[in-house]
């Protein structure tokens, strides 16, 4: 006996058989046809060896059978930003500025800064640990913001003219780290500043702080639960893309948190500067909050809706034993 009839059909030939078999009676009878299985569409695809037929995966309905004269609608690509770069000029110009940028920052406020520093150290060192809390919860903050603006255009598509999408992810998540790398050492150092009693059990539980219990626990559960976002970069594989975008929702929840805990506990909330750190970052990011909600229901409205082709005298296959997630082409395992 032949060993190819020994081989059982895969699990969608059955479905597909009598799919063919009712689309034959409706269709003429060709000319010089002998055989059933020469006239029937999609019989190509029953004489295929099965070493070279598709796997069909568990839970999956069997291929349609194939109507000569007949195709399916593919849907329209959407039409994207392809990566180009910045001129060559431009990134010298930009690297530059940058630089100077940094210089001048640096030239016009070391000698201050380091003159105040020396002058804390000699009448009271107990101080210089609050000016470095202070410092380090701004840099805290414009990391953190940073990140989240970033995050923002990586899921507008904007940066995908001028940087490649791997880079801009790698470059949010190092962000993203660095801001909680920060901000941890911004509490730690609370425990040397002399001015209130911080204990170690009053920076890590929230609300437990001797200066402004609320604020300062607004900013605790704002680190904890940035330190959750974080480190679902590390476990994105394992929870899928749909849990990973749903639990990076929360960095807004994070980045309103922190600014409450800035404006409401800092001691520097008052000053012009301060003001306009809190009002540009926040304004930027509503801004950016809202074009990525305006482009997703646009692409949603846009969308054009594609129906699957059913020929005439078939239906779609109903779900059964073979279509259950652990089935065989031997059938579906019953517990025994």
């Amino acid at each position: 006996m032949d060993d190819n009839r020994k081989q059982p059909l895969h699990p969608g030939a059955y479905e597909t058989l009598a799919a063919a078999a009712r689309v034959n009676k409706e269709l003429p009878q060709r000319p010089g046809a002998n055989s059933l299985s020469a006239s029937l569409p999609g019989s190509a695809a029953l004489r295929t060896p099965i070493a070279a037929r598709p796997i069909q995966r568990p839970g999956s309905l069997p291929p349609p059978p194939q109507v000569p004269g007949l195709t399916f609608p593919r849907p329209v690509a959407r039409a994207g930003n392809v990566y180009r770069g910045l001129p060559a000029p431009v990134k010298t110009i930009g690297w530059f500025a940058v630089a100077f940028a940094v210089a001048l920052v640096v030239g016009a406020t070391a000698p201050t800064a380091f003159s105040r520093i020396a002058a804390v150290l000699a009448v009271q060192p107990g101080l210089l640990a609050w000016y470095c809390v202070r410092a380090l919860g701004f840099l805290a903050y414009g990391v953190l913001a940073g990140s989240v603006l970033y995050g923002l255009l990586l899921s507008t598509k904007i940066l995908d003219v001028i940087a490649h999408r791997p880079v801009s992810f790698a470059l949010h998540k190092d962000l993203s780290i660095a801001a909680l790398i920060v901000g941890t050492v911004h509490g730690l150092l609370l425990t040397l500043d002399q001015s209130y009693n911080f204990t170690l059990v009053s920076i890590l539980v929230p609300f437990q702080s001797p200066y402004a219990p609320l604020a300062v626990g607004v900013g605790q559960l704002t680190l904890y639960t940035a330190a959750v976002v974080t480190a679902t970069f590390y476990v994105r594989r394992q929870i899928g893309q749909r849990t990973w975008r749903t639990i990076h929702y929360i960095t807004f929840l994070v980045f309103i948190g922190s600014t409450v805990h800035g404006i409401s506990s800092g001691s520097d909330s008052g000053t012009p500067w301060a003001f306009w750190i809190y009002l540009l970052t926040a304004t930027a990011t509503i801004f950016l909050t809202t074009y990525r909600i305006v482009i997703s229901v646009a692409a949603h409205a846009s969308a054009p809706s594609t129906e699957l082709f059913v020929p005439y005298g078939t239906r779609p296959a109903q779900p059964g034993p073979l279509d259950r997630p652990g089935a065989r082409s031997g059938g579906y395992p019953w517990p025994s």
